[in-house]
């Protein structure tokens, strides 16, 4: 996997990602690194014919490749993301309607999250419940100003993203992250 930041420009790109099936693949991806298939299928209950089929369609959107040198044999394939960041803003896509149905999607998504989140925590060790944060506020921007804001997020977030994780025995779970600007009135 490499360390680049796709920035996604094509509505056909993004709405091969932004199936609930496939960007739960690509999590997948992201967070375990490559896999096969069958891995996938396993991890998400799925038929494995069904995610070689949207493995297919997340390949020839050039968000997935193979990963020949992984396979043990010619049967077996594995796949990795091609890039590990994937970027995308509503503004390069101005009345798309691709683009607004995926905006819709990612916001279930992180939604989803957060409300399993809230009916699972009791599930994790006492020391992890108190972890996950909610920070929301209005601040007054101009238009520059929430570029900025946007872009230093986006630079703090990828520090830790893209870090190599010490290995000093600490124990590391996957925290969802997910920051939002939207216009309205208070």
């Amino acid at each position: 996997m490499t360390d680049d930041v796709r920035e996604i420009r094509d509505s056909k790109v993004l709405a091969a990602m932004s199936h609930p099936l496939r960007r739960r693949l690509l999590e997948l991806l992201h967070l375990d690194g490559p896999a096969t298939a069958s891995m996938l299928a396993a991890k998400t209950d799925q038929a494995v014919g069904n995610v070689s089929h949207h493995m297919k369609v997340l390949a020839a959107a050039k968000l997935v490749e193979v990963a020949p040198e992984l396979a043990r044999d010619q049967r077996e394939r594995w796949w990795r993301r091609s890039a590990k960041t994937l970027r995308w803003a509503a503004a390069s896509f101005p009345g798309d309607p691709i683009a607004e149905a995926a905006e819709v999607l990612v916001l279930d998504h992180q939604v989803a999250i957060a409300r399993d989140w809230i009916a699972q925590r009791e599930t994790y060790p006492e020391d992890w419940q108190g972890g996950p944060f909610s920070i929301d506020t209005w601040v007054r921007l101009s238009r520059e100003e929430m570029d900025e804001l946007n872009e230093r997020i986006f630079l703090l977030i990828s520090e830790f993203e893209n870090r190599t994780e010490p290995g000093d025995g600490v124990e590391r779970r996957p925290v969802f992250f997910a920051a939002r600007a939207s216009l309205g009135q208070p």
